[in-house]
């Protein structure tokens, strides 16, 4: 595998930077935030990401996307990273888009033409704890009448609030705990039943909270087969990984590099902080990270795209890596900044909270390392 782009993909990463530099910077992100904006992110933004094909990028050509892979969509994701640009692209997408592969052809003829053209927000509705636990759904669907009947609450629904339909995980069978008897649902969020609250997070982007009660749905809702939607997740959640892993790449790299030109300016004692050797030491160690990360997102990434059977824990990998990593160059980031590292007038701060949602989406570094450990029985 080699750990390199090609001219396609170069050219994809650097249409994506000149993009989201001009339209989507990070002082949106700060007039987003200051004015509290209820969707959390700029829909106008995300038509003009739509008329790029970034919205279509892992859609099939015969559905309206550019079905250009994950490598390409994480070349996305890297320049949203370095730029904080808010966007539904992780929840619709790339979730979304890659469960409703798995869908039926009525399901992929109404919804995947309107991810890529960027007219859907589609949100997957899956934690219902603090941390996350995809075997530990109980949420239930039980049969009733031609469809089901849901029960239960959903944590941490990125884009939940403003979602044109939901794409919920819920339990037909087994308890709590089990891998199979998963099902997954298509629910309209204006649905009898259905109450939703806006929760803002700590980066500013929006999530929601979902309960569910009594919410009827028909049987052409079931995406994928009864009770085996754990299958679907896991390729859900292994694209999910590893695009947040590629969106953790870039605003580690962001950061760490607003850091290497802020020491490189400021002085103390009359001399510029970048000279001291303790300083240069930590900012090595910090850029070898980070490029050992860059070939942990890639190769994750092209393994994704080429079918390898070990791409789910290579994206298990990388997103566990990834989040280590950027967070110690945010951590390093402040440290080094100083004590206007904690201030809001500088965007080391706005990295650090980002960085931070991203660790906890599908999993930390602490979740995939057990996931690793209990599959090899250590």
């Amino acid at each position: 595998m080699a750990l390199v782009l090609n001219e396609d993909e170069v050219m994809m990463r650097d249409m994506a930077q000149g993009f989201f530099a001009e339209k989507a910077p990070v002082k949106a992100l700060r007039v987003l935030r200051d004015t509290q904006d209820e969707t959390g992110f700029d829909r106008a933004l995300w038509a003009d990401m739509a008329g790029m094909g970034f919205a279509g990028i892992v859609v099939p050509e015969e559905h309206g996307g550019v079905d250009m892979g994950y490598l390409a969509a994480g070349l996305v994701a890297e320049q949203m990273g370095r730029n904080l640009t808010a966007s539904p692209f992780l929840s619709t997408a790339i979730l979304a888009a890659t469960a409703l592969k798995h869908g039926t052809d009525e399901q992929k003829s109404e919804w995947l033409p309107k991810i890529a053209s960027g007219k859907a927000v589609i949100a997957l509705a899956l934690d219902e704890g603090v941390k996350h636990n995809p075997r530990g759904t109980a949420t239930t669907a039980e049969p009733s009448g031609n469809g089901f009947k849901l029960n239960g609450s959903k944590a941490m629904v990125v884009d939940g609030h403003v979602a044109d339909v939901m794409i919920v995980a819920a339990r037909t069978s087994g308890e709590a705990g089990d891998a199979e008897g998963i099902s997954l649902f298509l629910v309209d969020p204006k649905s009898k039943g259905v109450a939703t609250e806006r929760t803002i997070m700590v980066d500013s982007r929006n999530a929601a909270r979902i309960d569910l009660d009594d919410v009827e749905v028909s049987g052409d809702a079931l995406i994928g087969t009864l009770d085996g939607g754990m299958a679907v997740l896991d390729a859900v959640l292994t694209a999910g990984r590893g695009i947040a892993a590629a969106e953790l790449l870039g605003a580690g790299a962001q950061a760490f590099e607003d850091t290497v030109a802020y020491i490189k300016e400021r002085k103390q004692f009359g001399q510029i902080i970048g000279e001291f050797q303790a300083l240069q030491h930590r900012s090595s160690h910090l850029y070898s990270e980070l490029e050992i990360a860059r070939s942990a997102v890639i190769g994750a990434l092209t393994a994704l795209d080429e079918g390898d059977e070990k791409a789910s824990a290579y994206c298990a990998m990388a997103k566990a890596k990834l989040g280590s990593v950027a967070k110690l160059a945010s951590q390093e980031g402040v440290q080094m900044h100083g004590g206007v590292g904690m201030t809001d007038e500088y965007d080391i701060g706005l990295f650090m909270k980002r960085i931070r949602v991203l660790q906890e989406l599908m999993g930390d570094a602490h979740y995939h390392m057990n996931e690793f450990a209990v599959a090899n029985e250590f």
